[in-house]
């Protein structure tokens, strides 16, 4: 099944609890590669997520941005720097038996003071952090159903482009086939023509000579590379149609039957089979790129 590797979806969960915010990207890459993104809080979750982008995806960049915001944010913890209080108390204390201050430390004092007090943010989340972890979970499971949906509906794109070109390809490979066919036949006819010529006057065993030019118009005979194109684009539609990925397998397709047309090229003679293969040649590479985007 034709699908493609690019692809986004975005998705917000949101509970009495907290807010999460999910984005996932896919872009092309020749394995499949999962990079996660997680606040501390969820880091628990990484391998279950990675096992969940293994089910739906088989090949390309996987992107996974997981956010999560608390509605009712832990209160601060709030640490007393107890032998800075302890050595300001007994400095206090001295000048207070010398008359120098009078009194003792106020509240408003140590807010006063920050060596006094060390203000921070409480670690964790609020409630049950198993719950959130398997809310965000279940949201980048939504994510990827959605992400799935995308890359299905451009890969019927890619599928029709792809099935259009091949069939453009079959018959530019018949026309190549007949165009090949009526070059050997006026080579065969030329061989004969300038044997002819040359032997006009002499002996010579007609039918060996006419066995040699038989094998010499044979070395530009490329059934067996038509065959075997014909074959390779018969090969491609079964893919296409198979449930299972096949960007690989139809890149290798390409490779093989940019061989054929290769050898074909070398062998083949006439005057428009130049200009056919170049044509192929330049939908195969067009080919080539949009299978770059085929998981």
């Amino acid at each position: 099944m034709i699908k493609s590797m690019t692809g986004f979806a975005s998705l917000t969960r949101e509970d009495e609890q907290a807010v999460v915010n999910v984005t996932v990207r896919t872009v092309n890459h020749r394995y499949l590669d999962v990079q996660v993104r997680l606040p501390p809080a969820l880091n628990e979750i990484e391998g279950r997520l990675r096992a969940l982008v293994q089910q739906s995806v088989a090949r390309g960049r996987v992107e996974i941005t997981v956010s999560a915001q608390q509605r009712q944010p832990p209160p601060p913890i709030v640490e007393l720097n107890e032998g800075f209080v302890a050595a300001l108390e007994s400095a206090l204390e001295r000048a207070r038996t010398r008359g120098i201050v009078t009194g003792h430390l106020s509240p408003g004092d140590l807010l006063r003071l920050p060596q006094a007090l060390t203000i921070r943010d409480q670690p964790g989340v609020v409630g049950d952090g198993h719950d959130l972890a398997l809310g965000a979970e279940r949201a980048v499971g939504q994510a990827l159903a959605a992400l799935e949906g995308m890359r299905v509906h451009e890969g019927e794109h890619l599928a029709r482009d792809l099935e259009a070109r091949r069939g453009g390809l079959a018959t530019l490979l018949e026309g190549i086939a007949a165009a090949a066919a009526d070059g050997q036949r006026d080579l065969q006819q030329r061989l004969a023509a300038r044997i002819a010529e040359l032997t006009a006057d002499l002996q010579f065993d007609r039918a060996a000579v006419a066995q040699e030019v038989v094998r010499m118009a044979g070395r530009s005979d490329i059934s067996e590379e038509l065959t075997r194109f014909r074959a390779h684009l018969a090969h491609w539609r079964r893919l296409a149609g198979a449930p299972e990925p096949c960007g690989r397998k139809l890149d290798f397709l390409l490779q093989e039957m940019n061989r054929e047309i290769n050898t074909i090229a070398s062998k083949a003679d006439g005057q428009s089979v130049s200009e056919l293969v170049v044509t192929v040649k330049a939908e195969l590479e067009r080919m080539r790129e949009q299978v770059q985007n085929v998981e």
